[in-house]
């Protein structure tokens, strides 16, 4: 073996055993090792530094900002929302959501699905009674399942596919047409994906401890009064009370409706809403602020917008009137809250209850705690303000985009279509979908730059270059060699090489991540094809699989770690879930990829 490949093998060894231990990040890990490599000469500067300018790094970039604009916009959280429901049990519990984040995740990046569902999650779990823990870790396998289903599911399907594309036109192969690189994935994810899904609907539960208790409703005393107006051509407009998102959000009632100068009280389930109507609510600041994201209701005392800087978005803030304050003594129409202090009053509180009655008759009282639309700001000009004993600012609150809602989906629909219709690389259309999204006002560039997650293209881009390494120093073909003597060894041929990369991937992909371990292990895969003297295909599409199964670690992926908190769970919880369903998939994947991509001789 050459010396640079086994420079490049022992480094990258060291590599893979530092990031086992958890004491270093994986794109610190990554970017160290990438650095060792070009300083021992086991790969160019140019080569090593290729893959931040790779397609797919730009195309996994654009749709995170795509991803951002659905949820910006409320496209994710209402498709969420009634999907979830009120179910009985913890299986159909499961069943609830783990379906639709799957289904979700093919045509979405799986990173921010899950990402989005975790706060919905959180809040229906304590509305449902079911521990979270019973439901998160379930909900990150599902989406990396869901996420093997199409080429935009995963970043590691645009890795591999990328790489693919490339290695088919060095060799002089035709490359699958856009619909075949598209769909390919599905061909044995599907079954997969199946096959898991159906696992965790069937053991999850049982194998799962209750590792935090379901909250129950006293967790948030706090109760504020609200009152929400239903405009004329509110989608909300002629349905029943029933039918409305605000009926999912825990502890919160709508206890009085305002028709035209009549007050009809504790309104029935088939009322249906007409326009004009002021709907009065009382319930926890939880669900007051999400209350503020549903669809086609907006507060009786919105905040006028004004013009400021570019992405200027405004707060929620929760203020309590001091025993000084010029408000105090006044009804909240005569307080004049939006020509004096720039904001609008969303709800309010006395002494952590709420006071029911028409929001603009109710007389201010100091110590009063309103819940506050105000521009970017506010928390810092009156913090020290005798008009308020104590202001704060709500974490993470970004009202919806509602009217841009439609533009949205558009760009999604055009997006898929452009993917599976057309020969443009996936990088230039995700690119020109992201662009529209933020030209048509979806999300502000301000945020378009924020949704995408540094430290996650920082480490692929690093993969992509440590796979260079691996590809130029002769490594990967030495690993195929040997892999493939092993294999003929062992009376397995072909089936077993195949079988061996679904393996190799998914065990890499548990120590350095899918993505990490997707770019490692391709140059090994061709290789192998190479050496067999048949067509790659079987083994990059066996490779795309075995880099999504990644269960056993809460750092070999994002997702998994992302739920790991809110979860609360322990290290040993992944591999008493993931072990048993990873082995199975693997066998599967191995088993079926023959039948689904048959072994062809290359011409």
């Amino acid at each position: 073996m050459p010396l640079e490949a086994t420079l490049a093998l022992a480094i990258t060894g060291a590599m893979i055993a530092v990031l086992a231990t958890n004491r270093v990040s994986v794109e610190t890990g990554m970017i160290g090792c990438l650095l060792i490599q070009v300083f021992v000469g086991a790969v160019s500067p140019e080569r090593a530094v290729s893959g931040f300018s790779s397609p797919a790094v730009v195309a996994i970039a654009s749709l995170f900002v795509v991803a951002a604009s659905l949820f910006a916009t409320g496209v994710t959280t209402s498709f969420a929302t009634p999907v979830l429901g009120r179910p009985k049990t913890l299986r159909a519990a499961q069943a609830r959501l783990i379906l639709p984040v799957a289904a979700l995740s093919s045509c979405i990046n799986n990173t921010p699905v899950v990402a989005m569902y975790i706060p919905i999650v959180r809040e229906w779990s304590r509305r449902i009674r079911i521990s979270p823990s019973k439901l998160l870790m379930p909900m990150s396998f599902a989406s990396l399942l869901g996420g093997q289903l199409t080429l935009i599911g995963s970043a590691s399907n645009l890795i591999v596919m990328g790489l693919y594309v490339e290695y088919l036109d060095r060799i002089g192969l035709d490359r699958p047409l856009p619909h075949q690189q598209f769909w390919g994935p599905a061909v044995l994810g599907l079954p997969v994906a199946t096959v898991g899904l159906l696992y965790l609907l069937a053991v999850s539960g049982h194998l799962l401890p209750i590792r935090r208790q379901a909250a129950q409703d006293c967790d948030n005393p706090r109760e504020y009064t609200v009152e929400m107006i239903a405009p004329a051509g509110s989608p909300v407009v002629g349905s029943p009370i029933r039918r409305l998102e605000t009926r999912n959000l825990p502890g919160l009632s709508l206890y009085s409706i305002e028709r035209a100068g009549a007050l009809i009280e504790d309104p029935g389930p088939e009322l249906r809403v007409a326009a004009g109507d002021r709907l009065r609510f009382a319930g926890p600041s939880d669900s007051i602020v999400d209350l503020q994201k549903v669809r086609g209701l907006t507060p009786s005392n919105r905040m006028q917008p004004t013009a400021g800087e570019p992405g200027d978005e405004p707060e929620l803030i929760e203020a309590v009137l001091s025993g000084d304050s010029p408000l105090a003594g006044k009804t909240v129409r005569d307080a004049g809250l939006e020509p004096g202090y720039g904001t609008g009053l969303i709800g309010l509180h006395r002494c952590g209850a709420a006071l029911r009655g028409g929001i603009d008759d109710i007389v201010l009282q100091p110590g009063d705690t309103l819940l506050l639309e105000a521009a970017s700001g506010f928390e810092e000009r009156y913090r020290v303000s005798s008009d308020f004993s104590l202001v704060s600012r709500v974490p993470e609150f970004t009202p919806p985009n509602h009217a841009a809602r439609r533009r949205a989906i558009a760009v999604c629909a055009a997006l898929g279509c452009g993917i599976m219709l057309t020969s443009w690389p996936p990088m230039v259309l995700c690119l020109a979908a992201a662009l529209g999204m933020v030209a048509l006002g979806c999300l502000p560039a301000t945020r378009a730059f924020q949704a995408v997650p540094l430290r996650v293209i920082a480490t692929i881009a690093a993969a992509l270059g440590l796979a260079a390494t691996i590809e130029d120093s002769g490594a990967a073909k030495f690993l195929a060699d040997g892999a493939l003597q092993a294999a003929e060894a062992m009376g397995l041929g072909q089936r077993g090489m195949v079988l061996g990369c679904v393996a190799t991937a998914s065990a890499l992909a548990q120590v350095i991540n899918k993505n990490g371990a997707a770019a490692l292990v391709f140059p090994v895969a061709m290789a192998a094809a190479e050496h067999l003297g048949v067509h790659p295909e079987p083994f990059t599409f066996s490779l795309i699989v075995g880099c999504g199964l990644s269960f056993m670690s809460p750092v070999s992926y994002n997702t998994n770690m992302m739920v790991y908190g809110p979860g609360g769970y322990k290290f040993m919880d992944y591999p008493r879930v993931g072990f048993p369903m990873t082995v199975i998939l693997v066998l599967l994947a191995g088993l079926i990829c023959p039948w689904a991509f048959p072994f062809r001789p290359l011409p």
